[in-house]
């Protein structure tokens, strides 16, 4: 008698509890009223969570007086109380909505692109400062190999997504508000060989010239974007089989207009890397080796 008693009394508190859930049924919709695909919704507190489908519709059984939490990439979370059949989220300021500069100064979609086109603010380009303004992009942006000069205003190549000639040049062609810029190096024979003497046993200096884009200032770019693939870069032609840099330029606004810029870049060499070289042993002046003299010595030309 005692058992049927207690399994009555765990009965009717099953169904007490089942009688509190209720089953909420709605549509995850934007500010537009659009649907938001693949919401997520979830009972406040607890596990209880389901997804919505492509139109945004979801059913959910919840407790009474229970909240859902809606979640969605790139909405803003929503907590709303569960007694409705249409819930509203508001996009994150420029996280879908996000607009780059395509080929030929064309502003579209970033979700919208059909092929891979990475983008760097102007501000931090202009962050760290260098006698060449590529050198910022080494780090910041993938696929994008930066090879920078030792010497003072030496040149910068950029390889995007690896080297693809054996023979012509790799660097990525660089275009600033549609004008196309050539940033191949401007080294003599001798930098481009290696060679330090030439064919009659004469010094001849190595010079690296820079390349152009080096004259362009960080603090006149507004964006940079980063064409990588052949879709992105046909409007080009074949100048751009290696990949296209893009820069727009920082426009005039209303008013005087004024802007100051300054910054101070701060550099040492550190003595300890330099290369050490013998002084005490030589060939001697005289050319053509080793010689004999009338004495029958020979000569070692000391």
């Amino acid at each position: 008698m005692k058992k049927l008693t207690a399994f009555l009394c765990l009965f009717l508190l099953a169904q007490l509890a089942f009688g509190q859930t209720k089953t909420v049924a709605g549509t995850v919709i934007d500010a537009d009223g659009k649907p938001v695909a693949y919401a997520t919704v979830t009972e406040s507190g607890k596990k209880n969570a389901v997804q919505a489908d492509a139109d945004g519709r979801f059913s959910i059984k919840v407790s009474e007086n229970a909240k859902l939490i809606f979640t969605a990439a790139g909405f803003e979370s929503l907590t709303a109380e569960a007694n409705g059949s249409s819930f509203s989220m508001a996009r994150k300021d420029g996280s879908m909505n996000e607009v780059v500069v395509t080929a030929l100064g064309i502003r579209r979609s970033r979700n919208a692109l059909p092929y891979a086109a990475q983008q760097v603010n102007g501000e931090e380009i202009a962050q760290s400062r260098s006698s060449n303004f590529v050198n910022s992009l080494s780090g910041r942006v993938s696929g994008v190999e930066i090879k920078q000069g030792n010497g003072i205003g030496s040149s910068t190549n950029v390889v995007i997504r690896g080297a693809k000639s054996l023979l012509n040049s790799n660097q990525a062609l660089f275009v600033v508000d549609g004008v196309p810029v050539d940033n191949s190096n401007t080294t003599n024979a001798a930098t481009a060989t290696g060679r330090v003497n030439d064919i009659n046993n004469r010094p001849v200096g190595g010079y690296d010239y820079g390349n152009a884009a080096a004259d362009i200032n960080p603090d006149d770019i507004e964006s940079l974007t980063v064409l990588k693939g052949a879709a992105a870069t046909a409007l080009y032609g074949s100048r751009a089989a290696n990949g296209v840099i893009m820069i727009t330029t920082k426009k005039s606004k209303k008013g005087l207009g004024i802007t100051f810029n300054t910054g101070v870049t701060v550099g040492n060499i550190d003595k300890s890397t330099f290369p050490t070289y013998q002084k005490e042993y030589g060939a001697g002046y005289q050319q053509g080796g080793y010689s004999t003299g009338s004495s029958g010595t020979r000569n070692t030309g000391f």
